[in-house]
């Protein structure tokens, strides 16, 4: 076993939910193997190319990496284990959000407008023992959506892309959310709250509503303190010293004093070290993907859970 590598027991953990091998017409090469080489390939950053030798052809770690990106294979076990943690009460209902600029590389550009399809097992069809095709996650939508699983944003800092953590108090991302690197923050917050979903780990409906969501200044607008009202969710975020000032010029009908607990506030560098967290896998730091599905698709954050 190399440096990096999945455990026994990780491994025990992500073999049930990775596409059964065999399949008629032809042979998967070893699913430990290659999630070993996509695992060296997102901690080293090297080329697809480059990858040692024990992780087999690199033809072969590449397409399985695409097509798992693509179908939301990749996407499959994190619920699950999330589910496991949320069982035995080690997820944190205070959640903090932020953003993380990506900066892409120049062979992250020219990607194709038309989406991202899932590459079919040579072989696979009726009769094989291939899992079958589950839909796309969402956040592989909605990326399409917003633009970025077509190609970065132009930001002062060139071509980049943002990253939308949201953590638990372990340093965990529950969710990321990939938009253009020129999208504001604040604007997103919606679209991050939509994608925490922690499934239940026997019977219920998923938790998809944190209970304290903790975010900087950039958050501070009147519809996300609406919509965090309007869900029952409580919050707090910092008031931007104009808008304290638009409201008090206002009188009554500026409304009341948005709360704010600075010694809860305190909490929010979780995020901080989530996102430390997330870019010390050097193929997520700058973005070398042409599509954000391929460029989140990786383990980055399930590597994390299982090692956490």
């Amino acid at each position: 076993m190399g440096r990096g590598d999945l455990t026994n027991a990780e491994w025990e953990r992500l073999e049930p939910f990775l596409p059964r091998g065999g399949t008629r017409g032809g042979r998967w090469s070893d699913h430990r193997r290659v999630v070993n080489g996509v695992l060296y390939r997102v901690r080293t950053g090297v080329q697809w190319r480059d990858l040692p030798e024990r992780s087999g052809p690199w033809e072969t770690v590449y397409q399985r990496h695409r097509r798992w990106s693509a179908d939301g294979t990749w996407q499959m076990p994190l619920p699950k284990v999330q589910a496991a943690e949320d069982a035995a009460g080690r997820i944190d209902g205070d959640v903090p959000v932020d953003s993380t600029a990506v900066r892409a590389h120049q062979h992250a550009t020219g990607a194709r407008k038309a989406p991202p399809a899932a590459v079919p097992q040579r072989g696979a069809g009726r009769g094989t023992n291939q899992a079958e095709p589950v839909r796309r996650p969402l956040a592989v939508r909605l990326a399409e959506v917003a633009g970025s699983a077509r190609a970065p944003g132009r930001s002062r800092g060139g071509f980049t892309t943002t990253i939308h953590p949201a953590a638990d108090g372990r340093r965990r991302p529950l969710t990321l959310v990939p938009p253009p690197g020129h999208y504001g923050d604040g604007p997103r917050l919606e679209r991050v709250l939509t994608q925490v979903r922690v499934p239940r780990a026997k019977v219920g409906r998923p938790r998809t509503r944190p209970d304290h969501i903790l975010a900087d200044k950039a958050y501070t607008s009147s519809r996300n303190r609406r919509h965090l009202r309007r869900r029952g969710i409580s919050h707090t975020i910092p008031e931007r010293r104009d808008q304290r000032r638009h409201r008090l010029n206002r009188g009554f009908r500026g409304g009341r004093t948005t709360g704010f607990d600075n010694e809860r506030h305190k909490k929010r560098n979780t995020v901080e070290r989530a996102i430390n967290r997330l870019k010390a896998f050097r193929a997520l730091a700058p973005r070398y993907e042409k599509r954000a599905c391929i460029h989140l698709g990786t383990l980055t954050a399930l590597t994390i859970w299982l090692r956490t």
